[in-house]
């Protein structure tokens, strides 16, 4: 079995067609989805296309705020649920927390938003082994898949692979779409697609991250800034 990981699309619609076009032609057996799906600019949308895809998807913790119409990180969330609606949205809270998937090469994955345990702990490539150990928590795969920080990378903490598929909506570090193919290898993966007419289409929703979106789009935040940004959240805090 080879598997395309896709994470944290947020609602954008126009990069998560452009990376299903790619995942087409890899020709690969399974779609997996690791969170934060459901919230930005066209939720609706990107919610009934994996649906028609038939993707497994996992719940992130942007997915658990539009659930919730949560305001905590503002108006976002209730806006996205509104536009997603009921049906959509009981699909959504039956979304996993984790899933499991056995992938050629690789032996027994486990995909999650953020940990086995809870959907927004914050760890990236150069959290220490030892934090990141207890962060995670027993974990019973060869590699685990995660997403939360739109970061990819590719590491080894004791016996398990760590990777972070990257976000194929709302990306760090360079434009583009970012996810990951698993099988028999990992391969760190980017799509091109029409970043500026994507940031003039999103301004055009009128969603109330319009601006703020549309600019991130075009000029993405650094890495080593976002790295920086993530080290002073406690664990569980973002």
């Amino acid at each position: 079995m080879r598997v395309a990981a896709i994470s944290d699309i947020h609602g954008n619609l126009p990069a998560l067609e452009a990376v299903l076009a790619e995942i087409d032609r890899e020709g690969v057996d399974e779609i997996v989805v690791v969170g934060d799906t459901a919230h930005g600019p066209w939720p609706a949308e990107v919610v009934d296309l994996l649906v028609e895809r038939e993707a497994l998807c996992v719940r992130g913790n942007a997915d658990r705020e539009v659930i919730e119409r949560s305001d905590r990180f503002g108006p976002l969330a209730p806006w996205s649920a509104d536009r997603i609606g009921e049906r959509r949205l009981a699909i959504v809270r039956d979304w996993p927390l984790t899933v499991g998937l056995t992938v050629d090469g690789l032996g027994a994955v486990l995909v999650c938003h953020s940990t086995p345990r809870q959907d927004d702990a914050v760890y990236t490539r150069i959290t220490p082994d030892a934090e990141l150990v207890d962060i995670l928590g027993p974990v019973a795969a060869d590699v685990l898949v995660s997403g939360h920080t739109h970061m990819q990378y590719d590491r080894m903490v004791g016996n398990t692979r760590i990777v972070n598929s990257g976000s194929v909506g709302a990306p760090i570090g360079n434009t583009g779409a970012f996810w990951t193919l698993l099988g028999p290898e990992v391969q760190l993966r980017r799509t091109d697609y029409d970043v500026a007419k994507t940031a003039e289409s999103a301004r055009a929703t009128h969603h109330p991250n319009a601006a703020d979106q549309a600019k991130n789009l075009l000029t993405p935040p650094s890495e080593q800034e976002m790295l920086e940004v993530f080290g002073k959240f406690e664990v569980g805090k973002v």
